[in-house]
């Protein structure tokens, strides 16, 4: 588990999530390799927030329909 903050770039805060991931998924990603490939074991809202800091409650709130 590592934990990771990000600033949400909606709301500009900072959060942090843990997320059960490696540093050698992040050194991947950083490479350039996409967020899916990096992280396959992560579901679509923690990826989400490993790219722009957005949480599922954030999402929830904006994009509600």
């Amino acid at each position: 588990m590592i934990t990771v903050v990000r600033t949400s770039i909606i709301s500009g805060q900072s959060v942090s999530m843990n997320l059960d991931i490696t540093q050698a998924q992040i050194d991947a990603y950083d490479s350039g390799a996409l967020v899916q490939d990096a992280f396959p074991n992560l579901d679509r809202s923690q990826r989400e927030f490993f790219i722009s800091g957005i949480t599922p409650e954030e999402w929830d709130e904006v994009f509600d329909e």
